[in-house]
């Protein structure tokens, strides 16, 4: 989840106290989002078989393997981050994603965001999953080079929504290559479920909208200009935590059509609602900590 803050003009505050304001509601925020966790605090990975520990939102990750920098059809951007580490099967996937796409577009990139930390858990900022060395962030963008992804994604630049002015149509940015990579993640046998705008999931669901792949496809705010793509708990995982089985049908309908309704953006709750206690890591997560 990315936070971007905008000045609200109704404050009267002027040009220049409008963009202070602002500078100043993003460095506290920053500030309170980038408080280091025990996890994120570790530098190495753990030895030992590889291991996928807990849930997406409460893991961990043994024998976690690096996503090297770059590879035939891929660029790891904004590795000072150092979430670059996942389960080989994660691994697995993103090579094998990058080495079709770049056999699609003749030569392109796809851009890999943040995986897990080098033992999972818990992260300082962007997320409450990507824990247990499962999950993946996708840009949507393809790239040209290494060079050119590193260059144009610093830390406070995201690549382009593909989405258009109210968020509900797809923009010129989108095409036949990013509905390839979805596609084609989709269809992987080890992918669970993939994140993706309400907007983009009625786009492809308009194109071809019984194809089976489609299942997979799980709307969700925000997700515009990347995919997030989790895995299924793994055979030599037996103590890992998957989500429950997505409902059959390709999710084209109703299901969809409620993200475009009023109630979707009237979420029940409110302020009021208290934050739920967040729960113990399990036993063996915490052992990776010592």
């Amino acid at each position: 989840m990315l936070v971007r803050w905008a000045p609200d003009p109704s404050r009267g505050l002027g040009i220049m106290g409008a963009v202070f304001a602002g500078l100043l509601s993003m460095l506290v925020l920053e500030t309170s989002l980038a408080a280091e966790t025990p996890w994120s605090q570790v530098k190495t990975t753990a030895t030992g078989r590889v291991e996928s520990i807990g849930g997406p939102s409460n893991g961990c990750l043994r024998g976690a393997l690096a996503l090297p920098p770059n590879g035939e059809g891929f660029v790891s951007i904004r590795r000072h981050r150092n979430r670059y580490y996942g389960h080989v099967k994660t691994i697995g996937l993103i090579e094998a994603l990058g080495a079709a796409v770049s056999e699609h577009t003749g030569g392109r990139l796809i851009m890999i965001g943040d995986l897990a930390q080098p033992r999972g858990g818990r992260m300082s900022s962007s997320h409450v999953s990507h824990q247990n060395g499962l999950d993946v962030d996708i840009w949507l963008t393809l790239a040209d080079s290494p060079r050119q992804a590193w260059q144009d994604t610093p830390e406070a630049r995201d690549p382009p929504s593909l989405l258009g002015k109210h968020g509900l149509q797809p923009s010129q940015a989108w095409g036949a290559d990013q509905a390839f990579l979805i596609k084609r993640a989709a269809e992987h046998p080890d992918v669970d479920r993939i994140l993706v705008n309400p907007g983009i999931k009625r786009a492809l669901c308009r194109s071809d909208p019984d194809a089976p792949w489609l299942r997979k496809l799980r709307p969700w705010w925000g997700h515009d200009a990347h995919m997030h793509v989790r895995l299924k708990c793994p055979t030599d995982s037996p103590s890992c935590q998957g989500q429950a089985p997505i409902a059959r049908g390709s999710g084209c309908g109703s299901e969809l059509a409620w993200w475009f309704s009023p109630q979707s953006r009237s979420p029940s709750g409110g302020s009021s609602a208290k934050a739920k206690p967040r729960p113990q890591p399990p036993a063996a997560c915490l052992s990776l900590l010592k």
